[in-house]
């Protein structure tokens, strides 16, 4: 799968491994668009299941297998991701399951930052874990789960494209969970950067158009309730400091369609 990568790499995999089915694009249709056409080219034919996984991470060896085990082992379970931990620093957690903050229509990492071993001690033994959300990064889909949901919607192009769909999952009655004992190590920066304009217009975005479209009407109020104050705050902090991108940014977010 390539989604138009600009440096020719998908069409160096082509020729170095034939035997292997390709799939290009031919635009860059984002996390959300990209994922689908693969996960729609899956489904068309019969998988049974479905591995979502991003470039810059590393697995264990048994990493897939014990997803597998895990999800196969009870059948109300739509959806399976691996504990993953830091690339330059394996012993720090940078997801040990997810908490789905319906407040914020944000997923939240539980475990952040702490050692595997503490993340890991209480449920180390358990062959996966339920949460209400999981995070994109790497996920092992049921295809059963996702012929009734959906996948990822398109137009949310990347961020929160996950958060949605778990939810989706959530409320069609599938299950969720993290197998603390497969592992994945992600690529991510050493400090927390501050938001790109980027990702502040698409994430506000799509959390408004995830409410919108899934949430019933008190639920839409609590939203509505925290989104629009703290929008304005962050507006007013970045037109203060001059940062007219993130600031235009923050404006975008709050009411583009």
């Amino acid at each position: 799968m390539d989604n138009a990568s600009p440096d020719g790499s998908g069409e160096r995999l082509r020729a170095s491994y034939p035997s292997v089915d390709y799939l290009q694009t031919g635009e860059n249709l984002g996390y959300a668009g990209g994922n689908n056409r693969g996960i729609e080219w899956a489904l068309a034919r019969g998988a049974v299941w479905v591995l979502v996984v991003n470039n810059d991470t590393v697995a264990e060896p048994d990493c897939v297998r014990l997803l597998f085990e895990a999800a196969s082992g009870d059948g109300c379970l739509g959806a399976v991701a691996p504990l993953i931990v830091r690339h330059d620093d394996p012993d720090r957690v940078w997801f040990a399951g997810g908490r789905l903050s319906r407040l914020r229509a944000m997923g939240v990492h539980r475990g952040a930052g702490a050692r595997v071993a503490d993340a890991t001690r209480a449920v180390s033994a358990a062959p996966g874990c339920e949460c209400s959300f999981l995070c994109g990064c790497c996920v092992l889909f049921r295809a059963a789960a996702l012929r009734e949901v959906g996948a990822f919607r398109d137009d949310f192009f990347s961020y929160v494209e996950d958060v949605d769909l778990s939810y989706r999952l959530g409320g069609a009655g599938w299950k969720l969970a993290w197998v603390p004992a497969a592992r994945l190590a992600h690529r991510v920066p050493a400090h927390r950067a501050a938001a790109q304009p980027l990702q502040i217009r698409l994430r506000d975005r799509n959390r408004r158009r995830m409410v919108r479209d899934l949430y019933p009407l008190p639920l839409r109020l609590a939203f509505a309730l925290w989104f629009w104050p703290t929008r304005l705050m962050h507006l007013v902090r970045h037109a203060l400091a001059g940062d007219r991108a993130r600031a235009r940014a923050v404006l975008a977010g709050m009411f583009e369609r």
